[in-house]
């Protein structure tokens, strides 16, 4: 297994160095939601973990050397899905792409562009080349009065939506690294049927006819604060959950990924929008500031061991892949290229790498580990997960604050600990010590910005270092 593994962290080196080409999305076949339901894997049994980024304009604003720079440099920090729109959050319908193409020839926005999505195919491609999956979005969920996002609503009838879906499904039936995100960014009550219709639209395109939602990874990206479960939980064709928890900071979304969750049927959860890296916290700069690399990270160890099977990121000049000359939403920091290299991009990356150090499938959430309970109210938060089987456990510390593990759900006799700095990827033995009853554990540093993971091994399964590189 380490020799494995240490293969991987190589070809990583040797991708990133420009020695050898990356492996195709694809090479391991189709994603596919795993048999227990918590996660998703590729059809040879590969372990599929979603680490997304949110570039919804990607399709709209860039080149095709502009989306290569962006594309290659997520897949060198171990991105594996990048969420975009075909038809573009910003004006997309009236505003010609890069190349000077709108995606419909005609004002009534029913024939499609062949130059548009031929650019569209072409970005899809490359992706694939560079290993990373399409989250794509079919369209963006405009609506009346929204503050981002510019109709006009052109879906507004089941027959329009299921020919626009059955559009795509014939033009991607046979790409592998494609997921599929409907709606984009809204409250969906009154719209549930359209919704339903596109998503048969697609299916039956890349079934030839007859609708296949086996060959449809499928998901709704949602409004601020709320889920796909709350309209489609129990549909057909919706094989996970999407949340998004939205632009604040004091958040508990760990909570509404425990209620995803437990949900009946059993299906994978994740947040595929949180706060982005340097967004206006709660859309008030004046007032809260800007957000860090701490406050969007804390969002991945608080969800994923919440029992989220991956977790999308996002940066504010990036999502609109802002640049001088561009009309700015709520104000970002600097342009999209000069974003690509902020911490929190690298931070991701280094989680990811984290999670898939230890067995991945048996994993489960286990704040019980903990033994300090959280105050009423409070954001403060301590959340832990270990594997089923118990060979290890990991408890995440927001702040540095001490706690104390019941050392009782690990297997063995002996216990190997390890801190995990989620800021450098690297991690150091603690020490080693019998499993005997509770151990309370005192992080090197603390206070805000000092977030760490504590990680429990087995000694007996002799785990590598927390966070070697797989990818």
């Amino acid at each position: 297994m380490f020799f494995n593994r240490f293969c991987g962290c190589l070809a990583s080196w040797a991708l990133a160095v420009g020695l050898v080409a990356p492996l195709s999305a694809t090479d391991h076949g189709r994603i596919v939601v795993h048999e227990e339901r918590r996660f998703l894997c590729y059809e040879d049994g590969t372990p599929f973990f979603y680490l997304g980024d949110t570039a919804w304009e990607l399709f709209h604003r860039l080149s095709e050397e502009e989306a290569r720079m962006y594309l290659a440099d997520r897949a060198r920090k171990g991105y594996t899905v990048i969420q975009a729109v075909a038809l573009g959050e910003l004006d997309g319908l009236r505003v010609p792409n890069a190349n000077g193409d709108l995606p419909f020839v005609d004002g009534a926005f029913t024939e499609p562009n062949e130059r548009y999505f031929h650019h569209v195919d072409r970005v899809i491609e490359m992706a694939d080349s560079l290993g990373l999956v399409i989250g794509l979005l079919p369209t963006w969920g405009d609506k009346i009065n929204q503050a981002w996002g510019v109709g006009p609503v052109i879906f507004t009838d089941e027959e329009r939506a299921e020919r626009y879906g059955r559009f795509l499904g014939e033009r991607y039936r046979d790409r592998d690294n494609l997921i599929w995100i409907l709606g984009g960014d809204r409250d969906f009550t009154g719209y549930e049927a359209i919704v339903r219709a596109m998503a048969r639209g697609i299916a039956t395109g890349v079934g030839g006819g007859q609708p296949d939602y086996s060959r449809c990874l499928m998901t709704v990206h949602p409004c601020g604060g709320l889920s796909s479960s709350k309209w489609f939980h129990e549909e057909e064709w919706l094989d996970f959950n999407m949340q998004q928890n939205g632009h604040c900071y004091e958040t508990d979304s760990w909570r509404k990924i425990d209620a995803d969750y437990r949900r009946e049927p059993t299906k994978p959860v994740l947040d595929g929008e949180p706060l982005y890296d340097e967004h206006p916290i709660c859309f008030d700069r004046e007032k809260y500031g800007t957000s860090t690399d701490f406050q969007t990270r804390r969002f991945f160890y608080h969800e994923v061991f919440a029992g989220a099977f991956g977790h999308t990121q996002g940066c504010h000049a990036i999502w609109q892949m802002w640049a001088p000359g561009r009309e700015p939403v709520n104000g970002p920091l600097r342009p999209w290229y000069e974003s690509l290299g902020l911490a929190a991009s690298y931070q991701m990356g280094y989680g990811r790498a984290l999670m898939e150090s230890r067995p991945f499938f048996t994993r489960v959430p286990a704040r019980e580990l903990v033994l300090e309970r959280d105050e009423p109210g409070a954001i403060r938060h301590f959340s832990a997960t270990k594997d089923r089987m118990g060979s290890y456990a990991m408890v995440y510390t927001e702040l540095g604050e001490p706690f104390t593990v019941d050392l009782s759900a690990l297997s063995g006799d002996e216990v190997r600990a390890w801190w995990f700095d989620v800021r450098s990827g690297r991690s150091f033995e603690i020490g080693r010590f019998p499993k005997q009853g509770s151990r309370r554990f005192v992080p090197p540093t603390s206070g805000r910005g000092n977030d760490w993971v504590l990680v429990l091994d087995d000694c007996s399964k002799a785990y590598p270092a927390p966070g070697l590189s797989v990818f």
